[in-house]
């Protein structure tokens, strides 16, 4: 069967997540093993506008497996939030001859593919983003080694805090949608566990950290979602509530995009890149490539987009219980 597309791009947008390199490898040596032609877009879809690619071929892509970030770089971009510009990029790709187009990225980098989708573009999102907040796939690219630095700084932070007798509230991303610090939570035995999808009262945290301490308990971790609000906020309202538990805020920041993607990133990055480019290939585009219960699976883009994922109340639950 003769392919769908022989010439295809590559780009990665928005925020960068560890296994996006890897995600790119599997492209474009998916892409070159079937005879494909491919290019790399340079700064996301700022690039696109600049018309600013190259063409890749396989030592283009060795040796970055095992390296955080992108190697196509990445950028915000206004102008593509406009119908103008979503037309301009649309007709860069034509100009070149590039039929197939395979976006790396969160939200806002599905909702561009989406909008080049619906003007002819055969296009296909990867979930690239430590938030894990796409729809329609159990697990993004660079989730897992995000959870794994959280974990890590947790296990410092508990350390110090024992020796000091003192408690940690620990800010980490995730504006709407707390699984890093829900799966980082579980892993490491928090006491506390604050998301945007689950309401809680201030006052039964500090309470639960005050019992703790009565009980002997030395040092209590309470992590917090960004979009829950400020870790340093919610450390003087505990402070206000209980003074005598004396919490120390840290905030991880950016420190959780960077570092060498997990074992788990890189294959399943690699399933997804290896998957997309399957999948123009055979005709099929205006998709969302994920993974589900171990399956490969593609959604409508449109579809991801306007779905909001669900949280997991189970592990939440879970977390809940054991942190008694």
């Amino acid at each position: 069967m003769m392919s769908a597309v022989k010439k295809i791009a590559v780009l990665t947008s928005g925020g960068d997540s560890q296994g996006m390199n890897a995600a790119i490898r599997a492209v474009v040596r998916t892409a070159l093993f079937n005879g494909l032609e491919v290019f790399g877009v340079q700064r996301g879809y700022q690039g696109l506008l600049n018309d600013d690619m190259r063409q890749m071929d396989l030592r283009s892509v060795g040796d970055i497996i095992q390296r955080g970030g992108t190697v196509l770089q990445s950028a915000r971009c206004k102008e593509f939030t406009t119908p103008e510009g979503q037309q301009k990029g649309a007709e860069i790709l034509r100009a070149r001859g590039i039929d197939g187009l395979i976006v790396i990225g969160g939200d806002g980098s599905y909702q561009g593919a989406n909008k080049l989708s619906k003007l002819g573009i055969k296009t296909m999102g990867l979930p690239g983003t430590i938030d894990n907040d796409i729809s329609f796939t159990d697990y993004t690219i660079g989730f897992d080694t995000a959870v794994g630095v959280v974990v890590d700084a947790v296990n410092k932070l508990r350390d110090t805090m024992s020796s000091h007798e003192r408690s940690s509230v620990v800010e980490v991303m995730g504006r709407h949608c707390g699984d890093i610090a829900l799966f980082a939570g579980l892993a490491s035995g928090a006491e506390s566990i604050l998301v945007p999808e689950v309401p809680f009262n201030l006052d039964d945290v500090a309470e639960r950290m005050r019992h703790n301490f009565e009980a002997g308990k030395r040092h209590s971790i309470v992590l917090v979602a960004e979009g829950v609000g400020k870790g340093e906020d919610i450390c003087n309202g505990i402070i206000e509530r209980c003074p005598t538990v004396e919490p120390r805020v840290t905030v991880l920041g950016h420190i959780q995009r960077g570092g060498s993607p997990t074992p788990f990133d890189r294959i399943l990055a690699s399933r997804l890149g290896d998957f997309a480019v399957q999948q123009l290939m055979s005709g099929v585009s205006g998709k969302g490539c994920g993974i589900i219960n171990g399956e490969l699976v593609a959604t409508d883009i449109d579809l991801v987009v306007n779905t909001k994922k669900e949280f997991n109340m189970e592990l939440y639950e879970l977390a809940t219980r054991l942190s008694q």
